[in-house]
């Protein structure tokens, strides 16, 4: 058994309206997702409305929602407070000690990775703050994919377009949500765990525009349901989450209060569905499908 976990950056579940880009946008299922309506979700999809503010008073953040979401720990109520932008010193310690690449690790469970591709820049001058996946990447002594990995195939980049590399100069081919999701559907298929981050809905949501939000979530849409149609679901289970709420609401520039959409399909996805409630349940449902699947192999 394998585990795609496919983290989208402020996605929530909003409610209709002209403020929400995904109302009426059907050719977004199954990122369509209201508060009090489902549309149909594509591969017989569960949906779980998922707590992201994890009893911590304020807007949910993106340092402390996604140490949560890989790690299994209540960062939020770790802190005190909800961390925005980059982890600090006390959510990397967090992470390097519960990263979920790291728990799988000790778990004798392999090969895992972490799809993405960095750029040139990162590996030429380490920035001083780097992401919640670069820590837990970090933290289980794992390699970081580059430019060459996807050149030849073996990566995808956050924008899975590659137009943003473009646009910086970089000499890689603009890739349709299909072909980006065949490349992501092959690296999960030579992985037991495979996580991969997108976080342009994030960006979308703060600045606040309609047309580029309602094209980047039908862009996503395709992308999602093109990876699911190249998975056997019978043997991988794709988990799609995120750290809270922002694109659903574009009346505010803030993140929101909205639950986040888990969604999952594949083989596990009753259990796991009964098991989440909150950002705190990703992890360890994750963990414990693999190691249940591993001890069955033995």
């Amino acid at each position: 058994m394998s585990v795609l976990l496919f983290f989208v950056d402020g996605l929530g579940i909003g409610t209709r309206g002209a403020h929400n880009p995904l109302d009426g946008l059907m050719d977004a299922a199954p990122l369509g997702v209201f508060q009090d309506e489902v549309p149909e979700i594509i591969f017989d999809g569960s949906l779980v409305r998922t707590d992201a503010c994890l009893g911590v008073e304020g807007r949910p953040q993106s340092a402390s929602g996604q140490t949560t979401i890989l790690t299994g720990v209540n960062a939020p109520a770790a802190l005190g407070y909800h961390k925005q932008g980059f982890p600090n010193e006390a959510l990397r310690e967090i992470i390097s000690e519960h990263s979920i690449f790291l728990q799988l690790k000790r778990a004798g469970i392999a090969p895992n990775t972490f799809a993405n591709a960095y750029t040139p820049r990162f590996f030429a001058t380490r920035p001083r703050w780097v992401s919640a996946t670069t820590v837990a990447v970090e933290a289980a002594g794992m390699s970081f994919r580059n430019l060459g990995d996807l050149l030849a195939g073996r990566a995808v980049f956050q924008d899975y377009t590659n137009q943003m590399l473009i646009e910086h100069g970089l000499p890689i081919s603009l890739y349709s949500p299909e072909q980006a999701a065949e490349i992501l559907a092959s690296i999960a298929r030579e992985h037991r765990f495979t996580l991969y981050e997108y976080f342009i809905t994030d960006k979308i949501g703060h600045l606040q525009d309609m047309e580029a939000a309602r094209i980047v979530l039908v862009n996503l849409a395709r992308f999602v349901r093109h990876l699911l149609s190249q998975l056997d679901l019978k043997r991988t289970t794709v988990l799609l989450t995120s750290d809270h709420g922002n694109i659903e609401d574009l009346s505010t520039r803030n993140h929101t209060l909205n639950p986040v959409p888990t969604l999952i399909w594949g083989e596990h996805q009753k259990n796991i569905a009964a098991r989440v409630r909150t950002l705190v349940d990703i992890a360890p449902s994750i963990v414990e499908v693999l190691t249940r699947g591993s001890n069955h192999t033995r």
